[in-house]
């Protein structure tokens, strides 16, 4: 695997990942912007306004011919929360031009619609078309309805609101329902209008393609002739820009609703100001709390009962782990105090070295990934990229490699708790 990036205009890159292990090539085009509450919910409803049509696909029926006259092509799109941003995101996967039967340039063409999708909406009267936006207003509106419906989901998002409250990670990436109400197509085209010519954007390319003719296919495709140069514009988390600040104290949310299983959420802050503490604290994760060897599965659920799920998840790009469980509503406390026993059997270095091993072995299988799995390749490269960190996959596994049970240890002394949060029924 081989990669290389170039820049097409200021704020705007390609990133083509070369690799003949596919017979398909992938195309992934995101548009990154900061989380903010003012535009959360509205980038959501642009990503469902974008496959709807385009100026020359005015339908998703006329879209889905024109991919499926490229043998097949496939196209989906999606929202993603990233650290303090939000990234809308266009996939496109079509199979290599050396398998098309008369020559035809697939990728080209694959390019030149995922492209046209993102960069040259359907408008009517210069405005996104009314009768569209009332359906995907109604459609996103049950999206962010269903997240109640969802305790678990609800619990995590509710805990994360509850330690950043309404700003960057804070926010939940589908936006809120009273914003929802007040968008129309004036202010959502207006949004959309500064939305594709100030925000960043990347353009990734994965599969066994000419990297000459993928430049020009991008260079000179129409939609990207009409966009402007533009300063980036996002937050940038990595491992040197997310220092947590100690925790005076932890704070207890307890709510109450129509729940039969309690929902427990706590979520840590990593504070390590050390070299490659993204990687030594994923390896802490694993240990501690990411499947079922690890201390909180073998320790709370398995031995104690405790909980009937837990699980540990670790989120670099804000140097935080969520620790989530499912448990019966009298066990809070019991539950509670088990799991800090466990943060404390970390600290002590009280883990084997088959744990430590286990744990590294589980991260080279997802290294692994990185060059056998198309779509894991970009979304490894779209990190390195939004995170501004460039670190290769060899370069990741030595990495691991090296890490010991002290800076295992190290990190696990750095964990301190912040918000301790429990769904519960009504009483």
């Amino acid at each position: 695997m081989e990669k290389k990036d170039f820049e097409i205009k200021q704020g705007i890159k390609a990133h083509l990942i070369k690799t003949d292990l596919f017979k398909t090539n992938m195309i992934s085009c995101l548009i990154t912007v900061p989380l903010t509450r003012e535009n959360v919910t509205k980038n959501a409803l642009i990503v469902s306004m974008l496959r709807r049509g385009t100026a020359n696909f005015k339908t998703q029926l006329d879209l889905s011919r024109e991919l499926e006259e490229l043998y097949g092509a496939a196209f989906e799109c999606g929202i993603d929360k990233y650290g303090d941003n939000q990234i809308l995101r266009f996939y496109a996967d079509s199979i290599d031009d050396k398998f098309a039967l008369t020559g035809e340039e697939i990728l080209k063409n694959t390019i030149r619609i995922l492209l046209d999708i993102v960069c040259n909406p359907l408008l009517e009267n210069g405005k996104f078309k009314e009768e569209y936006l009332r359906v995907e207003k109604e459609n996103l509106s049950k999206i962010i309805k269903s997240k109640k419906d969802d305790k678990d989901l609800y619990a995590y998002e509710t805990c994360i609101s509850k330690m950043y409250g309404e700003s960057g990670f804070g926010l939940y990436k589908y936006g809120y329902l009273e914003d929802l109400e007040t968008i129309n197509v004036d202010n959502l085209t207006e949004h959309y209008q500064n939305l594709i010519q100030n925000s960043k954007i990347d353009i990734f390319v994965s599969g066994d393609f000419d990297e000459e003719k993928v430049k020009q296919a991008i260079k000179n495709d129409e939609n990207i002739q009409k966009l402007r140069p533009r300063i980036e514009n996002y937050i940038l988390n990595n491992e040197y820009t997310e220092c947590k600040p100690n925790v005076e104290n932890i704070n207890e949310i307890i709510e109450e609703t129509d729940v039969t299983q309690g929902k427990l959420v706590i979520g840590m802050n990593v504070n390590a100001n050390v070299d490659k503490v993204q990687f030594k604290t994923l390896l802490y994760n694993i240990i501690l709390g990411s499947g079922a060897n690890s201390l909180l599965f073998q320790n709370v659920r398995e031995k104690e009962s405790l909980a009937y799920s837990i699980k540990s998840l670790y989120i670099k790009q804000k140097a935080n782990i969520f620790i989530r469980a499912g448990i019966e509503i009298p066990n809070f406390e019991k539950a509670v105090n088990l799991i800090k026993e466990q943060l404390e059997i970390m600290k002590k270095g009280e883990f084997s070295d088959e744990d430590l091993a286990s744990s590294k072995e589980f991260v080279k299988s997802g290294i692994a990934a990185i060059e056998t799995e198309q779509d894991t390749g970009i979304i490894y490269y779209i990190g390195q990229e939004i995170s501004k960190t460039n670190v290769s996959v060899d370069e990741y596994r030595k990495i691991m490699e090296e890490i010991t049970r002290e800076d295992i240890i190290e990190i696990a002394n750095s964990i301190q708790i912040n918000t301790i949060y429990f769904l519960k029924n009504e009483t």
